[in-house]
């Protein structure tokens, strides 16, 4: 009776480890203007980069000037979204509150990035695996040179999404971002909190919310600059944040912050 136990409590295990499986998640390009190459751990020949193909983690893509390439994250079927036009409720900005007021940024539909001109990404890690009920992913670019902008769905609990730049990293959950390698971190929606080391050589956290810029070399965060804040709403929406997604209204607070590094922001709290 004993072994019978023992052997159903096994095969239970192994049932259970087996839906926890971690599966290699893919990104899939799904639009490319201009010229982009990419090279992976198995190749380390640079191939031009075309439409349709599947990439999975190891893979460095580099993008050449007035160029940029459009990916999606673990979703085989996705297809390049149709020419998204800017009107002018599509990126309403309004001044005199703070960002927090804002009742329509605009919400990712789906996990993709764009990587911009002149940019080199690598996909360190990308994984999936189905635990009960949850999808967890494990998301970990590499932002070498260059710019991108992404696009996040709200992560399980046990998710992760992680973007390294040469000085730090941005920890990522369900939002709209544009990070670049030299630290100017820009946030449509949700929020982003960048780690990383300080012209001091002490480390700094910071939290930046929809509707801010931070530039991690001088330490200022700001509002996004208006013509900034359309542009990329564009770009957003070229993602697929969405057809029906209500126009996009952030209410903006015009007042630039200084954070101190060592004395935090506006020169007062505790230091990092």
């Amino acid at each position: 009776m004993k072994s019978l136990t023992g052997g159903l409590v096994a095969l239970a295990m192994l049932a259970a480890l087996s839906a926890q499986a971690v599966e290699q998640g893919i990104a899939k390009v799904v639009n490319i203007r201009g010229a982009a190459r990419y090279t992976t751990t198995e190749n380390t020949n640079w191939r031009p980069l075309k439409t349709g193909t599947v990439l999975k983690q190891g893979t460095v893509i580099q993008t050449a000037a007035e160029s940029y390439v459009d990916v999606v994250l673990n979703n085989p079927s996705a297809t390049a979204a149709e020419s998204v036009a800017l009107s002018a409720a599509d990126s309403t900005v309004s001044g005199g509150g703070p960002v927090g007021a804002s009742y329509a940024q605009p919400k990712a539909e789906q996990d993709a990035v764009r990587i911009y001109e002149n940019t080199v990404l690598g996909i360190d890690k990308l994984t999936v695996s189905q635990t009960g009920a949850d999808k967890v992913t494990d998301t970990q670019l590499d932002l070498k040179a260059g710019r991108i902008l992404g696009t996040v769905k709200k992560l399980s609990a046990a998710s992760t999404y992680e973007i390294k730049i040469p000085n730090g990293v941005a920890g990522v959950r369900g939002t709209i971002y544009t990070v670049s390698a030299d630290g100017i971190l820009s946030v449509l929606s949700g929020s982003v909190v960048l780690s990383f080391v300080g012209s001091d050589g002490s480390p700094k956290v910071q939290e930046v919310k929809a509707g801010q810029q931070y530039d991690a070399k001088t330490g200022i965060i700001s509002d996004i600059p208006e013509s900034e804040l359309k542009q990329r709403i564009k770009d957003a929406k070229a993602l697929r944040i969405g057809p029906n997604t209500p126009p996009t209204t952030f209410t903006v607070d015009r007042t630039v912050y200084y954070v101190s590094p060592t004395l935090g922001q506006n020169g007062v709290g505790t230091p990092p």
